[in-house]
């Protein structure tokens, strides 16, 4: 096995939002946004048998 790609950051941007409803109910509107990290995995590992770890970073 050989290195292909390695790289640290925000893999998907997340949100949540409350909103509230004219009946009173409250629904949570949720979005995912990928970043440019994402972008750059996707075309890295494009056609290759690939194994992948990830590893959560600490700030």
């Amino acid at each position: 096995m050989k290195e292909i790609f390695n790289m640290e950051g925000v893999f998907v941007r997340y949100h949540e939002k409350k909103v509230r409803l004219e009946n009173g109910d409250e629904l949570v509107h949720r979005s995912e946004e990928p970043t440019e990290l994402w972008w750059k995995l996707k075309e890295a590992i494009k056609g290759r048998k690939v194994r992948i770890v990830v590893y959560e970073v600490e700030e």
